[in-house]
């Protein structure tokens, strides 16, 4: 009798993480567009929704993006009155990246989108598999960040 081997990247789960995050996001990002905005200003506009006051550096490293472009997304987010950047209180040199009110009432909507878009995501899991998956990938990510930082 021949075994069968078994399917590689069907069953990889960097394929699984990357294919299922592209699958969600590309539904989600849909909406996005009918709103107006470009995929990193959301970004931009969901960090700054969880911690407004972020510098460059720090918006860069949690939207995934190069620091270089994240520059010109302000800027370009600046122009249209959605962000303000305002000089650190502590340290004159330091720039932060703050909401405007209008920033923020388009925040406060889209991550409202996220979280019913969320739910939804959730909701085509068994309940014991929708508790479990976004905790197990938390872990997941800090094992891994913590590896990185080890060995950078």
């Amino acid at each position: 009798m021949t075994l069968t081997p078994e399917k590689f990247v069907s069953s990889y789960l960097l394929y699984l993480l990357a294919a299922s995050s592209e699958a969600a996001s590309h539904q989600f990002h849909l909406r996005v567009r009918e709103l107006g905005l470009r995929v990193p200003e959301w970004r931009v506009l969901a960090c700054l929704f969880d911690q407004d006051g972020l510098m460059i550096t720090q918006l860069a490293k949690y939207s995934l993006l190069e620091q270089s472009r994240m520059t010109r997304i302000v800027d370009q987010m600046e122009k249209r009155g959605l962000v303000v950047r305002k000089s650190d209180k502590g340290d004159g040199r330091r720039v932060r990246v703050h909401l405007t009110d209008a920033g923020q009432k388009l925040s406060s909507e889209v991550v409202e989108e996220a979280r019913e878009h969320e739910r939804t995501l959730l909701s085509a899991l068994n309940q014991s598999d929708a508790d479990r998956i976004k905790p197990s990938l938390e872990r997941l990510l800090a094992s891994l960040n913590s590896w990185n930082s080890a060995n950078e």
